[in-house]
């Protein structure tokens, strides 16, 4: 399952970081690193991009990135 995936309020686990070069390091970056606790904030209403919560700050993704990211729920 990937973060794309996942409905608002809904808690995740990231599993895996996809992309590679400078898209990848981007995600690590921003603290989207394995075996952190992830929830969907919103979506928006076209349903692109969803807004998340992450080690206690809010990041909004493309689901085109998001879709990259392996998740596994709690």
């Amino acid at each position: 399952m990937t973060l794309a995936e996942l409905a608002v309020g809904q808690n995740a686990i990231i599993k895996t970081v996809g992309g590679e070069g400078p898209l990848r390091l981007r995600f690590l970056d921003m603290g989207l690193i394995p075996r952190t606790h992830v929830t969907v904030v919103k979506v928006a209403p076209m349903g692109d991009p969803i807004e998340i919560r992450i080690r206690g700050y809010e990041l909004t993704l493309r689901k085109e990135d998001a879709a990259r990211i392996e998740i596994t729920k709690e």
